[in-house]
């Protein structure tokens, strides 16, 4: 395997890992990195979410300054990783993207980092939560970063307790029934350049109205939500950071810039209670959008000060 130039540009390549053939045939997840000093011992892997991938350089910037090397995962059916046998952002349980949270720490590590921070932002923080606590007997990284981690449906709670059950019994059933998508559809508008926001990435990875979904991957995060539910234990430090306050106007806002459009903040803070580690911190920001490091100038400094001072505590060296 070798890396190529990345799409990004400015430094970055691209790794395309091959693994085994899954439900719907070929698989890859693809391996991004940007190295920084040759003597660096540290490393973040950056998850990205549902209906994302990586384009997030701003967080490669600041992990480079502090000395690490980066390097980011875009998971199978995902971005750069998307096949044309398969549909974008499909899985039937969330340990499918364990094998490539394997390779690509492995990867890391044969590249000589010592120390690896776990990053996931939305989904991907749900996934990393998971499979921490699946993988506590091995030293795979050391300290874990969750960006508005996934922990709910951001749903009224009697559709909690009915509806979303019953689509995950329907999709262990047939996986394959097509939903449709239900968040805000400002959210993309808030972020690209080309509507109100400040970032550019590729719409078709990342488009404004998702693909819709299926019963199948309706069932896989509500195992996971149920797993988080029901009481896990992560034996690494863990930093779950969310935005103080959830928003969802009704048409277009500058209130889209104040606060999470995707999920609800409180699930966030009651579900970050289900964790049982000994080195557990939750933290709010005021002004904060769904990606944290996507909010404004102001606030997102504030979130990486917050970051690099958790991570001077929790890293061991």
């Amino acid at each position: 395997m070798q890396y190529d130039e990345d799409v990004l540009k400015n430094g970055f390549e691209k790794m395309t890992i091959i693994q085994p053939d899954d439900f719907e045939g070929k698989v890859t997840a693809t391996l991004i990195r940007k190295r920084g000093f040759s003597k660096a011992t540290r490393a973040i892997l950056c998850i990205h979410g549902f209906n994302d991938y990586f384009f997030q350089d701003v967080i490669a910037d600041e992990f480079l300054k502090k000395g690490y090397h980066f390097y980011a995962l875009d998971l199978r059916k995902y971005g750069r990783s998307i096949m044309l046998n398969q549909r974008a952002n499909n899985a039937r349980s969330l340990q499918e993207y364990y094998e490539d949270i394997d390779s690509a720490l492995a990867v890391i590590k044969e590249e000589g980092s010592q120390e690896i921070v776990l990053y996931g932002h939305s989904t991907g923080g749900l996934i990393i939560t998971l499979y921490a606590s699946d993988r506590k007997t091995k030293k795979l990284f050391d300290v874990l970063i969750c960006n508005s981690p996934f922990y709910d449906f951001n749903v009224p709670w009697i559709q909690k307790k009915t509806v979303i059950p019953i689509l995950s019994f329907l999709g262990r059933l047939n996986p394959n029934i097509d939903l449709p998508i239900g968040f805000s559809k400002f959210y993309g508008k808030s972020l690209h350049k080309n509507d109100y926001g400040e970032w550019d990435y590729n719409l078709q990875w990342k488009p404004h109205v998702a693909p819709s979904i299926n019963a199948g991957w309706i069932n896989a995060i509500h195992d996971g939500h149920l797993k988080i539910a029901n009481g896990i234990t992560v034996d690494k430090p863990i930093l779950v950071l969310h935005s103080n306050q959830s928003v969802n106007p009704k048409q277009w806002s500058e209130e889209m810039f104040e606060g999470d459009a995707i999920l609800n903040v409180d699930d966030i803070t009651e579900k970050s209670k289900c964790i049982n580690s000994p080195y557990k911190n939750v933290i709010g920001f005021d002004g904060a959008m769904h990606d944290l490091v996507l909010s404004r100038k102001t606030v997102r400094n504030f979130v990486f000060e917050t970051i690099f001072e958790w991570l001077g505590s929790n890293l061991k060296n």
